[in-house]
């Protein structure tokens, strides 16, 4: 059950936050562009690729995989800087904190 909520999640909490962004950030963007677009980001996942095995429901993502450690997080955070990449960043944050929560929850 865990599991099917931490990925529900990952399209929940972008679809809640993709209004405000539309509203706030350009405009002229409907709420499905950021909602689209902070929802790619789970492809951040396909990492999880080369783990053996692929899935493991007692392993934290954050800190074993490679586009889930320390440094990748921070490119992440400096591609909050140009405006052109800031939608794409915050949909990599927020896959972040919700890998953390999930963490957290085991």
């Amino acid at each position: 059950m865990r599991g099917m909520i931490h990925i529900l999640a990952h399209f929940l909490v972008p679809a809640a936050i993709a209004p405000w962004m539309s509203k706030f950030m350009h405009p002229v963007r409907s709420w499905s562009y950021y909602w689209l677009m902070m929802s790619a980001t789970i492809l951040v996942d396909l990492d999880h690729l080369l783990a053996t095995p692929v899935y493991d429901p007692g392993r934290c993502s954050l800190g074993f995989h490679p586009l889930h450690s320390a440094w990748a997080i921070g490119v992440y955070m400096l591609l909050l800087i140009p405006r052109k990449t800031r939608v794409i960043s915050i949909g990599l944050i927020i896959h972040m904190v919700l890998d953390g929560i999930d963490c957290a929850m085991m």
